[in-house]
């Protein structure tokens, strides 16, 4: 192999080493991040007449990658970590997970604006300052790892986003949502998977009651919109309940729907405790959002697909930072709950300006 020929090879796995340092020093400038992800080199006397490219150079090479290579590595490695060992991961043999979305805020350009949307302002009849993207993303609750997402813009609602996160389930899992996703088209189609359910109920929604249970859970059916004559219903059990004495719960209480009909194997006081691991989805994309990313900085981006690569880059990294937590965590006999993020996010940052490699994505 020529020269010329391997040092092609070599350069789409380096511009992706690249757009993972933008992740992982982000909001750092470019020429700041490739500074710290060479510095070592020159320490180890591996630097040799190298020159570091100009910014423009690193644009028009974000450019030619795309976003494609950053999805399917990230879809190569994103896998659950947990081992059956770690605390709240898992639960009568179900490995936890769930599903949550959010908004990215994205550059202010017209391409952006048209690929993705932006949102009205509640306040008034005025548009939100920026383009929005918009992300599910299914989450391992023990570990906070992000084992697969969907991008859109913020016109596609989370529901449809959703829908395509069953392909990443399957028959050892308890998927745990709020009450926006539960619609009989989406239960359906996470049951089809293997998974089983939890989830929460709307205020608004009756659910008769076929058979009392003896925790006080009981039977009863969820039937879709179209389903007029009501002919197919699915069969769920109700778990009600009331959190008193806790500042901030709701007064009317709350209402819970599952798969896991057998009240003596599944018993309802332990899916009311378990069901608050959901808010573990809330930690995880404030680690990636306001940690990682920076609280309240903007992708800058001025294209879509520079900002769909952006976006898989963070994940990616999330990811890398998340198993680094579980290995560490293991070795010591710790739950990794009992690791800081912004920790081991800094330590990251220190291994790979001093030596290049340590922390590969």
């Amino acid at each position: 192999m020529g020269r010329v020929e391997q040092r092609r090879r070599l350069l789409p796995a380096r511009l992706v080493y690249f757009v993972l340092g933008l992740a992982l020093f982000s909001p750092a400038p470019y020429l700041e991040v490739l500074r710290h992800l060479v510095e070592g080199l020159r320490g180890a006397g591996l630097w040799g007449n190298w020159h570091i490219p100009a910014k423009s150079s690193l644009f028009r090479a974000r450019e030619r990658l795309g976003s494609e290579p950053l999805r399917v590595l990230f879809a190569a490695t994103a896998r659950p970590m947990a081992e059956a060992a770690i605390p709240g991961a898992f639960w009568r043999g179900l490995r936890l997970v769930g599903v949550d979305g959010t908004c990215w805020d994205v550059a202010d350009t017209a391409t952006n604006e048209k690929e993705f949307g932006r949102p009205g302002n509640a306040r008034g009849p005025h548009k939100a300052a920026f383009p929005q993207v918009r992300m599910v993303a299914l989450v391992e609750v023990g570990t906070h790892a992000v084992l697969d997402a969907e991008l859109a813009g913020c016109r596609t609602g989370e529901v449809t986003l959703v829908s395509r996160l069953p392909r990443s389930c399957g028959p050892d899992q308890l998927v745990l949502a709020d009450r926006e996703f539960l619609g009989v088209p989406l239960w359906r189609a996470f049951t089809a998977s293997g998974a089983h359910l939890l989830w929460r109920v709307p205020a608004n929604r009756v659910l008769p009651v076929q058979q009392r249970l003896a925790d006080g859970s009981w039977l009863s059916r969820i039937q879709a919109h179209s389903d007029g004559k009501k002919r197919d219903p699915v069969p769920v059990r109700v778990i009600s309940y009331r959190l008193n004495g806790v500042p901030g719960a709701e007064r009317d209480g709350y209402r819970l729907v599952t798969d896991l009909l057998n009240a003596d194997e599944y018993p309802a006081r332990e899916l009311a405790a378990l069901y608050r691991e959901r808010w573990e989805i809330e930690s995880v994309l404030g680690e990636i959002k306001t940690h990682q990313r920076g609280p309240g900085v903007v992708l800058t981006s001025k294209t879509p697909e520079g900002v769909r690569q952006q976006i898989w880059a963070h994940l990616l990294v999330h990811h890398a930072l998340r198993e680094l937590m579980c290995r560490t965590a293991a070795a010591r006999g710790l739950d990794p709950d009992r690791l800081s993020f912004t920790d081991t996010l800094r330590a990251a940052r220190r291994s790979v300006t001093t030596t290049p490699g340590v922390f590969s994505p």
